[in-house]
């Protein structure tokens, strides 16, 4: 009875962080012509309301494309096309077909922040709950904080709850699918991670590690047997959850390939903006995008991806487990933000949500990693209007860890889950007994590079022959932090020992 009492206390106050964010700005607040995130939402609820289903994705006289085209798949559509239905009973107004363009009104900004909400209660907080609950050989307590961290974790709640987009849906979802294989429910969370895929295709950052896991799990059951049964339910199952997603595009080829067209957009270029990946940050020096066509980019960002997430893969593959799925989920959603086609800086949530998921293993480093990824994004942040919700909730954040977990207590190598990789360069390295000091003062260094440059960002003024100068060091700061953490989170999966009590392994 008392974890669920504190499990309650821990929700309200996380509701209560998520809606004082909310009454903040939103992105593209009084910008006209394009306006923002926010205006695309509403936007696509004006369309599905209005247009039949042929249309929705198609550029016609009454669906421009150029003015926030709809790009997401159809469980996104869906989604816009229930809260249509509720604006429409609430003010016909919000949703009229080319005159509610820019709507802005604080009763609709109330409507727009509650749906937000609503799919954060309805789909990700009850599942980072069960998960937390779900956690062997740890205490209420530590479930109760991981939860409190999770769910207090800066980088979603100011994307979703103050920049506005509703990326709790599918990771909530994705969680779900996690959730389900912990319990060997494989088909129920095939079920949920196809759900969150047609709800974002950015879920395919994840894709990877259920598709390794889940073959593995066959093989180790055996192809001749168990195995084939279970790959042969997997695979039937898949095909009809994408099969119930797509129906209403089922109706001719052409409408199957514009969907798609829509969803991987590649004229848009290898980035966008200033995002924390190795491309923007190489086009510092090298100018990519110039030097170099658009196909060749689009094969260099696929070969870079492929071979950096591959080792991983084979790994999991071949010794299926749970806790090697979770830091698989972290590893290879780290190589798609670092190395792939069409990146966007709200794309490092697909990272930090699989890193909350360890952040009761390693706090130190999960803490660490989920700092500097809202630190990424401080430009968009920034340009929000969402600084105090920035500063705020990356204090409190950093606060609650260090409490909860004691993170400055948490950096021997068998606390970082390296001990193996150390035993195995003992001899070698003759600073490996200061090994704890050194990485939190690189830690402490790392905080106080963050804090300088948020501080720089919003009150210096940058010189007129560089107005970027800013956004790119957040950038190629943060990018050099990812770059060090992807290898990290390789040598704790590559190293992990066989045998370790940790690793649930599949019989």
């Amino acid at each position: 009875m008392e974890k669920w009492s504190l499990m309650t206390i821990t929700v309200l106050l996380a509701l209560t962080v998520r809606w004082t964010v909310s009454l903040g700005s939103y992105s593209g607040a009084g910008k006209p012509p394009m306006y923002g995130d926010y205006e695309a939402q509403r936007h696509w609820q004006e369309v599905t309301y209005n247009l039949p289903v042929r249309q929705w994705y198609f550029n016609t006289t009454d669906n421009n494309l150029l003015y926030w085209g709809l790009d997401y798949p159809p469980l996104t559509a869906y989604h816009s096309l229930v809260c249509a239905y509720i604006a429409k009973l609430i003010n016909p107004d919000w949703i009229a077909l080319h005159t509610s363009r820019g709507y802005e009104s604080q009763p609709h900004k109330l409507f727009m922040r509650t749906t937000v909400m609503v799919a954060d209660l309805l789909v990700y907080i009850p599942a980072v709950i069960l998960y937390c609950f779900s956690l062997k050989e740890t205490s209420t307590k530590k479930k109760v904080s991981s939860a409190l961290c999770i769910l207090l974790y800066p980088g979603l709640i100011l994307i979703d709850h103050g920049h506005f987009q509703y990326n709790s849906v599918s990771l909530g979802l994705a969680l779900w699918a996690a959730l389900y294989l912990s319990y060997d429910w494989d088909l129920l969370g095939s079920v949920a991670f196809c759900l969150a895929l047609n709800y974002k295709q950015m879920e395919l950052y994840h894709s990877l590690p259920f598709f390794c896991y889940l073959l593995g799990k066959c093989f180790k059951k055996g192809l001749k047997g168990k195995g084939l049964v279970l790959l042969t339910k997997i695979a039937g199952t898949v095909v009809v959850s994408f099969a119930v997603c797509w129906l209403p595009f089922c109706t001719d080829m052409e409408q199957i390939m514009q969907v798609l067209r829509r969803l991987f957009p590649i004229d848009r270029g290898l980035f966008e903006d200033k995002v924390a990946n190795i491309w923007c940050s190489l086009s510092v020096l090298i100018k990519i995008k110039n030097i170099i066509s658009p196909q060749t980019q689009l094969k260099l960002s696929f070969a870079a991806t492929f071979l950096s997430l591959l080792p991983t893969c084979i790994k999991l593959t071949a010794q299926p487990s749970l806790r090697g799925f979770k830091f698989a989920l972290v590893s290879c959603a780290l190589s798609f933000f670092l190395f792939s086609f069409q990146v966007h800086e709200k794309s490092i949530l697909l990272v930090s949500v699989p890193v909350c998921l360890i952040i009761n293993e390693i706090p130190f480093m999960a803490t660490w990693f989920l700092l500097v990824s809202t630190f990424s994004m401080l430009p968009l942040l920034l340009k929000d209007g969402l600084l105090l919700a920035y500063t705020v909730t990356m204090l409190a954040f950093l606060s609650v860890c260090t409490t909860s977990f004691s993170i400055l207590e948490k950096t021997s190598a068998e606390d970082l889950q390296l001990k193996q990789f150390s035993l195995s360069l003992k001899g070698y390295v003759p600073w490996l007994k200061s090994f704890p000091k050194i990485v939190r003062m690189l830690f402490l260094l790392s905080i106080t590079l963050m804090a300088v440059l948020s501080v720089m960002s919003a009150t210096v003024h940058p010189p007129q022959r560089l107005p970027d100068l800013f956004p790119l060091a957040v950038s190629v700061v943060s990018c050099l932090h990812f770059i060090l953490f992807l290898v990290y989170f390789n040598v704790v999966i590559l190293w992990a020992s066989k045998n370790s009590r940790s690793q649930k392994k599949i019989s």
